[in-house]
């Protein structure tokens, strides 16, 4: 027994001895790897005169022996912005790391920048490279390099379910504020645009962004028109105003739900938003009556692009809008919801839903239209839809349920490309439209909406809208419109 027992204790002993060694022996397999804590480093700090901060980052050895890092450097070498300090070694290069097996260590990592200079870029990028047997792996690192004008919440309003933060653009009433079009360093140049929280434009403001202007905004944050407030967006072909979320790495490129909405309110009629491009929220554009359904409550969106919202591109409740040459295109559920009533015109407008992310759509059609609030039905004062495509990946994009109301509601659908039916219905006439034909886009997927050769919305266009309206004479990508019948496409792209 003693024997037995003497063996047992040499046998551990020599088991923990072995162990122990294999674990301090240095891996040289050329496949080992390490794990990181995460595969990227965000610095979204706000950078005032000279901005300085630290972030950190777990490197993981998971195999069972030790691992000598020959170099963690980085991509940019000295003339990298960020600055390194690996497990207590500061440097922009640190060689012959080691790691013990099932340990780990911290990187932390500093960015410098000056953000007054206007000459820096956007954002500043590098990687910290690790070498490790002769293979190299990698952590992205990003971070806001020019100066930008910041939009922090200072206020909240109080709901059931918590606190909403906002700021005003202004501290003034009865005042317009311009974004864009000045010299750097001035109140309107053309420094970008952060928001955090809910940006108001406050009763008896306004609010005007130039072209060019990029307007970026943090997770849950949104631009908030409040009633009587006037939102005008001044962009340009090939230098739209953008509206997009903060996050600004590759991965959220096409990240859907990034950031809330653009909201506007009733009371004004001068509210407008040209060649913009808004994407990656959650409602590309909400125009909803608050408090008033009275007039005025109108919007008119000319040559703009909503894409990818992770429900709905346009929310409506009994409003105005008047649109041409825009895209509403691949949302989560609806591209455009028109609900309770309201007034209508869309010419040359494509609405096309081909999202395919987070599981795909979630069955809705492209296109909602209603005069109905749940309980009882609203004026609809006229629905005007010519020389459009409503398209998609469904069997059946479009429907329009409407109910009489004095006076009854007049809807009009010609010479549209539709995918589904129109509704037999005394309150709707059409003409010229084809059902379910092939919008033929060149690539929906990638948002790319041209037509293509074989597009049934190629010449089913009435040149007399052209005519009628000339911001219809050239589509959205700026090509002139032919004014001969049976050239007219129709959509926001003209086919050549």
């Amino acid at each position: 027994m003693t024997r037995v027992l003497l063996l047992l204790i040499v046998t551990i002993c020599f088991s923990v001895c072995f162990v122990s060694c294999k674990k301090d022996k240095l891996l040289m397999d050329p496949s080992a790897t390490v794990a990181f804590s995460q595969d990227s480093i965000l610095f979204d700090t706000v950078f005032t005169t000279i901005g300085s901060t630290t972030r950190n980052i777990r490197v993981i050895n998971k195999n069972n022996q030790k691992i000598n890092i020959s170099s963690v450097r980085l991509e940019k070498g000295e003339a990298s912005s960020f600055f390194l300090n690996v497990d207590g070694v500061p440097g922009k290069a640190v060689d012959d790391v080691e790691i013990l097996a099932h340990d780990s260590i911290y990187i932390f990592v500093q960015v410098n920048v000056n953000p007054t200079n206007a000459l820096s870029p956007l954002i500043i990028q590098d990687k910290i490279l690790f070498d490790l047997n002769g293979n190299t792996q990698s952590v992205k690192l990003e971070a806001w390099g020019q100066d930008a004008h910041y939009h922090f919440p200072d206020k909240a309003i109080q709901y059931k379910n918590g606190f909403l933060p906002y700021s005003t653009v202004s501290s003034g009433t009865n005042v317009t504020v311009t974004w864009g079009g000045g010299a750097v360093g001035q109140p309107d140049d053309n420094r970008p645009h952060v928001i955090y929280g809910w940006l108001v434009v406050d009763s008896a403001q306004k609010l005007v962004i130039n072209q060019g202007v990029k307007v970026y905004f943090h997770q849950n944050a949104g631009l908030w028109v409040y009633r009587y407030g006037t939102l005008q967006v001044n962009g340009a072909l090939n230098n739209e105003v953008v509206f997009q979320g903060d996050r600004r790495e590759a991965d959220y490129a096409d990240m859907p739900g990034q950031w809330d909405r653009i909201w506007i309110n009733e009371g004004h009629s001068d509210n407008y938003i040209n060649y913009a491009i808004i994407k990656n929220n959650f409602i590309g554009i909400q125009a909803s009556i608050l408090l008033d359904p009275n007039p005025p409550r109108r919007l008119k969106i000319t040559n703009t692009t909503v894409k990818n919202c992770s429900k709905w591109g346009l929310y409506t409740q009994y409003f105005e809008i008047w649109g041409a040459n825009n895209v509403f295109a691949n949302c989560k559920e609806y591209c455009a919801a028109l609900s309770w009533g309201g007034k209508y015109t869309f010419l040359h407008t494509t609405f096309a839903n081909y999202y395919a992310q987070e599981g795909g759509r979630g069955g809705q059609p492209c296109l909602h239209i209603d005069n109905f609030d749940g309980t009882s039905s609203w004026p609809m004062d006229s629905v005007y839809f010519a020389n459009s495509i409503i398209d998609g990946s469904q069997g059946t994009e479009f429907e329009i349920d409407v109910s009489p109301y004095s006076p009854s509601p007049k809807c009009k659908f010609a010479n549209c490309l539709i995918k589904g039916s129109i509704p037999t219905s005394s309150l709707i006439t059409s003409s010229a439209n084809i059902l379910n034909g092939n919008a033929g886009f060149d690539n929906p997927s990638s948002y790319n909406f041209k037509l293509s050769s074989g597009s049934a919305a190629k010449g089913i266009g009435d040149p007399a809208i052209i005519s009628t309206y000339p911001i219809c004479g050239q589509d959205i990508g700026g090509k002139l419109r032919p004014t001969m019948s049976s050239s007219v496409s129709a959509g926001a792209y003209q086919y050549y």
